[in-house]
């Protein structure tokens, strides 16, 4: 009789197991939304308070506060997994490593990431964004931040045997983020102008699409290599 636990039971297993892990960690898990806070604040009073002047940089100190906020938090992605022996285990296990790496990639995208999404009109208020920018920016944000999730565990893979290497992974990873940071803001900012944004957007979503099928397979062999 077939024992080995279904696709859907590990997913299952490993979201119940981050969300308890991620509670007990309550005030860690708030620091990415409070630094992207911080960063639209502190840009709010280095530029003035200016309505028209804020409005014009609003979408691209919204997607730099989300991009360096998902940085901070990228370097804890594997590591806590890597000190307590649960990676080891990981590649053990009687499922795909990839599939396991993705649900990581997921869970993360969700407690971190997401909650800065939703809190984008928040922050679009605070720099005086118009109104009618505000659906493209949800829309860049939706299809951008889980595309830097998952580039971001790539790099984080690879680094995940190292000591001390939270310089390096955001080192490794702003050159991987620039892009998606051009299409995302600059998609919002070709719609203000009445042009046409649609390119953009598919870049994002094409990006998100190859990043969804190739990025869990590079970040589970970077494990494998790192651990091995």
């Amino acid at each position: 009789m077939n024992t080995a636990p279904s696709l859907f039971q590990t997913a299952r297993a490993l979201v119940a197991r981050d969300v308890q892990l991620l509670w007990r960690r309550r005030g860690d898990a708030l620091q990415p939304a409070l630094f992207a806070l911080l960063v639209v604040v502190l840009f709010a009073l280095g530029l003035g308070t200016a309505p028209l002047v804020l409005s014009k940089v609003a979408p691209a100190v919204v997607w730099v506060a989300v991009l360096l906020a998902g940085l901070l938090s990228l370097d804890t992605l594997f590591r806590g997994d890597a000190e307590d022996g649960s990676l080891e285990q990981w590649i053990l296990a009687p499922v795909p490593l990839a599939w396991l790496v993705l649900v990581r990639v997921l869970t993360h995208w969700a407690t971190t990431a997401l909650p800065l999404v939703l809190a984008a009109p928040l922050l679009g208020e605070m720099l005086h964004l118009p109104r009618s920018e505000l659906p493209m920016l949800l829309a860049t944000l939706a299809l951008g931040t889980p595309l830097l999730s998952l580039l971001g565990a790539v790099v984080a893979a690879l680094t995940v045997g190292m000591r001390r290497s939270g310089i390096l992974v955001a080192l490794l990873a702003l050159p991987l983020y620039v892009p998606v940071l051009v299409f995302g803001a600059g998609a919002v900012a070709a719609s203000a102008q009445g042009l046409d944004a649609s390119g953009a957007l598919l870049w994002l979503a094409a990006g998100l699409l190859l990043s969804l099928l190739l990025a869990p397979l590079a970040a589970a062999a970077a494990i494998r290599i790192a651990l091995t």
